[in-house]
């Protein structure tokens, strides 16, 4: 998809997880092995399926 995307954001991404220990909670990239946050975006994004097919949806509506 080409343009601005909504969904472009390190949580949306499969990459993204969260980590949970006693009193903290930290957000970490897998792919990139480094510390991030939910509304980061970097240009490594490969969207999770649900947003995939949130993002088709959103592309089929608009060609209507």
């Amino acid at each position: 998809m080409e343009g601005s995307n909504p969904y472009h954001c390190c949580a949306t991404c499969q990459h993204f997880r969260v980590e949970k220990t006693t009193g903290n909670v930290s957000y970490r990239c897998s792919r990139l092995t480094y510390e991030t946050r939910p509304e980061y975006q970097f240009q490594c994004w490969s969207p999770k399926e649900s947003v995939k097919r949130l993002m088709d949806a959103r592309h089929e509506k608009t060609e209507e």
